[in-house]
C-alpha cells in the first residue's frame, strides 16, 4: 500500500505547490479574460507540473505508467482554456512517447481523453454556480472512461488498485478546484479592499474643496443670470445658456463627489427588487427608444432585498443608461435575474450588444475620473460601485470588444416580504 500511496503523495505535493505559485505569477480572477502571454505561462507551469509528476510514477506496476499528470491537464484546460491545455498535454504526450514501453500507447489515450473530455465540458462548468458539483461530474465521466480502457486493455490490475489510485485522483483534483476557487474569491476581496482606498482617498479630497467650489459657482451663476437679463450685448444673451449649462454640469459633478466621500442615509427596508427594476425600464425606455434601443426585461420572482429603494433605483438606471448609450446605432438591452437559494443572493444581469471594453478599460470601471465616454467624468459607475457596496453586495462587469458587455450586480436575498 506504501509503494502506492507515496508517489501519489509526492505528485499531490507537486499539483498544489505549482497551484499557488501559479497565483503569485497571475493572480486568478474571472473578471479579466486571459491574454496570450497569460495563457502561455499557464501552459508552460502546468507542462512543469505534469512533468514532474511524470518522474515520479508509481513503479510497482510492470511497465505501466501511472501518476496524476491529467490532473495538471485537466485543471489548466478548464481555467485557462484550450490552448495553454494543449501545451500541457502536448508535453505529456511527448514524454510519455520517449518513455515508451508496452503500453504506450494507452498512456497517450488516457491523456488525451482527459484533455477531450474536459474541454467538451468546460464551457457547462465555468457556467455552473456550483463548480465542485461540475467538476465531480466531469472526473466521473473521464474515470469511466478510463476505467473502461484500462480494464479492457491492462488485465493485471485489482480493486484496491483502482480504489487508491482514482480516490486519490477525485481528491487532488477536486481540492484543487477548491483552492483556486477560494485563491479566485480572495483576490477579488484584495481588489474590493483596494478601490475602497481609491474611494476614500477621493472622498476625503472631494469633501475638502467641494464647498468651497460650490459658493463661488452659485455666486457666478446668479449674475449671469442677472446680467443676461437687462444687458443689451448679443453675445452674452446667445452663450449665458450655455454658461449656465456648464455651471450646473459643475455642480452635478461636485454633488456626485459629495455622495462618494459621504456615507449615504439609507432608509433600510425590504425592497421588491422585480418593482424597482420595472420602474427602471419604464422610466429608461423612452431614452432607449430615441436610440433605437429596445430593453428586455424578462421578469422572474418575486425577489425582495434589503436597502434604500431610492438609491437602488440609481444605480441600476445609471447601468442600464450606460448599456444604452454603448450600442452606436440599434441593438438590445437585455434584464435578467436569478437567485441563488444556496448562497441566499439574487442576481440581476444587465446586458447590451455594444460597442463593448477591453481588458485594460475592464479594469479601470468605477475609478475615479476614468470613462470610456467622451462627455463624462465616470462618477456614474463609481456612485453605482458604492451603492451596490453599502447594500452589502458585489457588482462585476464583463466585456468584450464587439460583442457587449455584461454588469452581474449580486444582492443578498431576503427570504420573504
Amino acid at each position: 500500500m506504501v509503494t502506492l500511496i507515496k508517489p501519489l503523495l509526492v505528485n499531490i505535493t507537486i499539483l498544489f505547490s505549482l497551484t499557488f505559485n501559479g497565483n503569485l505569477f497571475f493572480p486568478f480572477q474571472t473578471k479579466h479574460p486571459l491574454t496570450l502571454k497569460q495563457k502561455l505561462i499557464y501552459g508552460l507551469l502546468g507542462s512543469f507540473g505534469a512533468l514532474l509528476c511524470m518522474v515520479y510514477p508509481i513503479e510497482t506496476l510492470g511497465e505501466t505508467h501511472f501518476d496524476l499528470r491529467m490532473v495538471a491537464i485537466m485543471i489548466v484546460t478548464l481555467y485557462a482554456g484550450w490552448l495553454p491545455g494543449s501545451i500541457v498535454l502536448a508535453s505529456v504526450v511527448t514524454t510519455r512517447y520517449l518513455i515508451g514501453g508496452q503500453f504506450i500507447y494507452i498512456g497517450i489515450l488516457v491523456s488525451v481523453l482527459s484533455f477531450i473530455v474536459t474541454l467538451a465540458l468546460r464551457r457547462i462548468y465555468l457556467d455552473s454556480k456550483h463548480r465542485v458539483v461540475a467538476g465531480t461530474l466531469i472526473a466521473f465521466l473521464y474515470f469511466y472512461l478510463y476505467i473502461s480502457i484500462l480494464a479492457f486493455a491492462i488485465t493485471f490490475l485489482d480493486t484496491f488498485f483502482y480504489l487508491v489510485y482514482f480516490a486519490a485522483f477525485y481528491i487532488t483534483f477536486i481540492a484543487v478546484i477548491f483552492v483556486i476557487e477560494n485563491l479566485i474569491r480572495i483576490n477579488k476581496q484584495i481588489d474590493e479592499m483596494m478601490y475602497m482606498d481609491k474611494l476614500t482617498m477621493v472622498g476625503q479630497l472631494a469633501a475638502s474643496i467641494a464647498h468651497e467650489i460650490r459658493n463661488p459657482l452659485s455666486t457666478v451663476r446668479g449674475f449671469i443670470q442677472y446680467l443676461s437679463q437687462d444687458s443689451a450685448d448679443e453675445n452674452l444673451k446667445k452663450f449665458s445658456p450655455l454658461i449656465l449649462e456648464e455651471l450646473d454640469r459643475t455642480n452635478s459633478i461636485i454633488t456626485n463627489y459629495l455622495k462618494v466621500s459621504k456615507p449615504e442615509q439609507f432608509h433600510l427596508s425590504n425592497v421588491p427588487l422585480n418593482e424597482v427594476i420595472q420602474d427602471c425600464v419604464l422610466l429608461m425606455r423612452p431614452f432607449a427608444s430615441y436610440s433605437n434601443v429596445v430593453i428586455d426585461y424578462d421578469e422572474k420572482g418575486p425577489y425582495y432585498v434589503q436597502g434604500d429603494e431610492h438609491y437602488l433605483k440609481q444605480a441600476i438606471m445609471n447601468v442600464i443608461k450606460n448599456a444604452i448609450e454603448s450600442i452606436p446605432e440599434q441593438g438590445v438591452v437585455k434584464i435578467l435575474t436569478h437567485a441563488d437559494f444556496f448562497k441566499n443572493t439574487v442576481e440581476v444581469n444587465i446586458v447590451d450588444d455594444g460597442r463593448g471594453m477591453t481588458s485594460e478599460q475592464l479594469k479601470n470601471i468605477g475609478l475615479p475620473f476614468y470613462t470610456t465616454k467622451t462627455k463624462g467624468t465616470g462618477l456614474g459607475s463609481m456612485v453605482t460601485n458604492k451603492v451596490i457596496r453599502d447594500m452589502e453586495g458585489s457588482i462585476e462587469y464583463e466585456s468584450a470588444v464587439g460583442k457587449g458587455t455584461t454588469v452581474k450586480i449580486v444582492l443578498p436575498l431576503l427570504k420573504s416580504e
